[in-house]
């Protein structure tokens, strides 16, 4: 059985994942060189593609999330920052906020296991996938993934953790 590191650090919570000191830290031991996407990139630019649907944030593609991952062949990345929307209320925020119709393809767990079966088709074998969310389910074995490393931030009072889940696909 493959050995995972669990980590715990506290942070004060932000609405910019990656702007939390402890998860910028796991980003940069994390990232190794190559191709590296990140389909809800908001202001980020960790990844060599990024991708947001709100065009407000500078980045390469304003797209649907699902739509930015069918743009890339099979086995063709080597990363995939994964921060999507962590409730159906946020999706449905994104979606209003640029004006687009909420409908049950976004408000279902389909919203999310669509893009995580689009994420393991797209990325290479010994490539990973660094996913953030209130669990720490990452892509999945189902989909061929081995979890490495578990990063819990802790916020305090009565704010969820953030769960960063760092896999390898093999």
């Amino acid at each position: 059985m493959p050995v995972v590191n669990i980590e715990r650090k506290w942070s004060m919570p932000n609405k910019n994942t990656f702007d939390i000191k402890p998860i910028r830290e796991l980003l940069l031991s994390e990232i190794t060189d190559g191709l590296w996407i990140d389909p809800f990139a908001n202001k980020n630019k960790f990844a060599t593609i990024t991708n947001d649907l709100n065009n407000c944030f500078d980045t390469d593609y304003h797209k649907d999330a699902l739509e930015f991952l069918h743009m890339f062949s099979d086995n063709s990345v080597d990363g995939v920052l994964y921060d999507p929307p962590y409730s159906t209320r946020q999706v449905s925020e994104c979606y209003h906020n640029v004006g687009l119709a909420v409908s049950s393809a976004t408000t279902t767990a389909a919203f999310w296991s669509n893009q995580k079966k689009e994420i393991a088709r797209i990325v290479k074998v010994g490539g990973k996938v660094i996913s953030f969310g209130w669990n720490s389910g990452g892509i999945g074995k189902k989909y061929g993934f081995e979890i490495q490393r578990i990063l819990l931030v802790a916020h305090g009072g009565w704010h969820n953790d953030t769960i960063c889940t760092v896999e390898i696909k093999t």
